[in-house]
């Protein structure tokens, strides 16, 4: 029989802003949240429950990351070692990188590209040994792209609309979450389009969207280009990762009637955040002032939702330094309340998860973080929560460290 567990803290911030409890707790049964409230009460209703005191420390929802690469190892070539190291390895790679996803307290993680199914092999032998320490984890599986394209070598070349449709149909088969397209080029293919040229015709992508559709799943548009970004808008595309408005090297754009559009229809942007983002908006400013960053407060300015990734596994871009990627929208003028709600409970919402997790809520799984502090007067706390509960498994720093075991849940 699971023991109930009763988790106890100065604070709940239960997600959505506005909404904190003050001297409350959590009662965590099995994997999910089964009561949310005063711990006397709920000791109450469960007199034999394990109470877990953290004076001090806030409790929160798990921190969703929307953009991950799970298979990608950091390096100039970040895709070197699925594209050549035996499975095994690769494997151990991808796990690796999800517990330190794990480290930096997210809980869900959207992975948007790999080779050969080596993520959702993970994603699925880890939902079926409940103590493995690793977040919830959305996979897309290769990314759509032509022959040539933005990253290819993974192995989703569709060119022609048959080879779309089959594409799609075999990662419907391979269980996939969602479907990733390489709508325009990128940077680390060479002589493939660039970053600001598009790969596909507005037709192709709107059969990309019907089609998924058709398999009850969502499309994830990489788009950096102006151009591109404006064809994913018209295709019905659900998130547009990168949306960096981009028309040449020191090129931005800001199309009023667009971003208008972007916001009415509902299409996401999907920041991508490195940890390193420091440094670009010292290095990169465009010649109208125009800083790396600010087209994320024009969108937010005209409505448009944001779900934050941080492309971790490109080249610097590490998996368990979230909440430094959350420090940009603290510069950028948002509040701390909105940045939390936006990394947890709109993430959830945003991304179709939000009746599974990303609030502090009775019938909600139990993916939960446990803080030193209060996040809302510093994120720096959120650097390392001192427990982070995934499925209501519970694992302490110690038990993530790359020389952890997690072998028995903390909370």
């Amino acid at each position: 029989m699971t023991m109930d567990r009763i988790v106890e803290a100065d604070r709940i911030i239960v997600g959505p802003v506005g909404e904190v409890l003050d001297r409350a707790a959590v009662l965590v049964r099995g994997d999910r949240i089964a009561g949310v409230g005063p711990a006397d009460e709920l000791a109450m209703r469960c007199p034999g429950a394990e109470r877990l005191r953290f004076p001090g420390a806030s409790i929160m929802p798990g921190l969703v990351n929307s953009h991950v690469h799970l298979a990608a190892d950091l390096s100039r070539e970040p895709f070197g070692t699925v594209r050549r190291s035996p499975r095994d390895e690769v494997l151990a790679l991808v796990r690796a990188n999800a517990q330190a996803c794990l480290r930096s307290g997210c809980t869900t993680v959207r992975d948007l590209g790999d080779a050969h199914g080596v993520v959702a092999e993970v994603r699925d032998q880890d939902r079926a040994v409940a103590s493995s320490p690793t977040p919830r984890i959305l996979a897309a599986g290769a990314p759509l792209t032509i022959s040539g394209g933005h990253c290819w070598f993974l192995g989703g070349i569709a060119d022609t609309d048959a080879e779309i449709r089959a594409a799609i149909d075999a990662r419907t088969a391979a269980s996939s979450d969602l479907i990733k397209v390489m709508a325009g080029g990128g940077q680390m293919t060479p002589g493939g389009p660039s970053e600001f040229e598009s790969q596909y015709t507005v037709a192709q992508l709107r059969l990309i969207v019907e089609h998924a559709a058709s398999h009850g799943l969502t499309v994830a548009a990489h788009a950096h280009g102006t151009a591109t970004i404006l064809d994913c808008i018209e295709a019905g595309v659900a998130t547009i990762e990168h949306c960096g408005w981009r028309s040449g090297p020191m090129q931005r754009d800001r199309p009023e009637e667009a971003v208008r559009r972007m916001a009415a229809q509902g299409t996401i942007a999907g920041d991508t955040t490195p940890p390193q983002w420091r440094r670009m908006v010292e290095r990169i400013t465009f010649p109208d002032g125009f800083r790396f960053g600010d087209q994320i407060s024009w969108m937010t300015d005209h409505g448009v939702a944001h779900v934050i990734g941080t492309d971790s596994g490109m080249p610097n871009a590490v998996f368990d330094e979230f909440r430094t990627s959350l420090e940009l929208y603290e510069e950028l003028g948002f509040d701390r309340a909105r940045i939390i709600e936006t990394a947890t409970t709109g993430a959830a919402r945003l991304l179709g998860l939000g009746a599974s997790t990303g609030a502090v809520r009775e019938g909600l799984d139990a993916d939960l973080l446990v803080v030193d502090g209060n996040p809302l007067d510093n994120l720096d706390v959120l650097h390392r929560p001192s427990h982070v509960i995934v499925r209501g498994r519970g694992y302490s720093q110690t038990d993530l460290s790359p020389a952890g075991t997690a072998t028995e849940p903390v909370a």
